[in-house]
């Protein structure tokens, strides 16, 4: 397992180090690609590893149900008919999501996601969303052991992390994309990512599988082990 020994607390996430003002500092410093790793992103785009339609997966695996997003950001990822709820650390990105899913009958919590999960009720939503959140959570298996709880036994999580086994990694080295400091903390493969999904009481089927070795990106559904 791959992670920083020496995170930023919560508080610092809050405003200091808040997603919207660390990720353009990021794709500034990510210019510069070296020809291999533009190969790597155009074989990407060949194979449809971007510019997928999430919410057509999101309807078929969470229904029209009510679904939290953890760290939603501005709070636009889940869409009508389903019911968004959420959790956001980022002062000013919370007023924007609780706004938006107020307007469509859920609403959004300010606080760290390994600790807010426990605010929602047991067996709440037919869906979870992770999607580039784990990678910044301190305490991760928390919030799984959370996630277990708020998710209804037919219900799915859906978790999107950096793939720390990408070659696009292996080629760039210190540019890529997926490194983020002070905000990225842990830097999942999919062996460690199952692992900590297990520990949890999760099975995990990939999503991403035909394109994982060349994906930036994990692309995992969680489901609670039968009993």
């Amino acid at each position: 397992m791959t992670y920083l020994r020496n995170p930023v607390v919560y508080e610092a996430l809050e405003q200091d180090f808040a997603w919207e003002k660390t990720y353009a500092a990021k794709a500034e410093a990510s210019k510069g690609s070296t020809f291999a790793s533009k190969f790597v992103r155009k074989l990407r785009t060949n194979l449809g590893v971007i510019h997928r339609d999430k919410q057509a997966h999101f309807r078929r695996w969470f229904s029209d149900g009510h679904v939290l997003d953890i760290g939603c950001g501005a709070g636009a990822r889940i869409l009508p008919p389903m019911t968004p709820f959420g959790i956001e650390l980022s002062t000013a990105l919370h007023a924007q999501a609780d706004d938006i899913m107020r307007s469509r009958g859920g609403y959004c919590l300010k606080g760290a996601g390994a600790e807010t999960i426990w605010e929602f009720d047991e067996a709440q939503f037919d869906g979870i969303v992770m999607f580039s959140y784990l990678e910044h959570e301190t305490n991760v298996m928390g919030v799984l052991n959370g996630v277990y709880r708020a998710l209804k036994n037919t219900g799915a999580v859906f978790v999107r992390v950096p793939n720390f086994n990408s070659l696009n990694r292996k080629i760039i080295g210190p540019k890529w994309c997926g490194f983020r400091y002070p905000d990225h903390v842990n830097y999942f493969s999919l062996r460690t990512l199952r692992k900590a999904a297990a520990d949890a009481g999760f099975t995990t089927k990939l999503v991403n599988s035909f394109s994982l070795p060349v994906d930036d990106n994990i692309s995992v559904l969680l489901r609670k082990v039968a009993a």
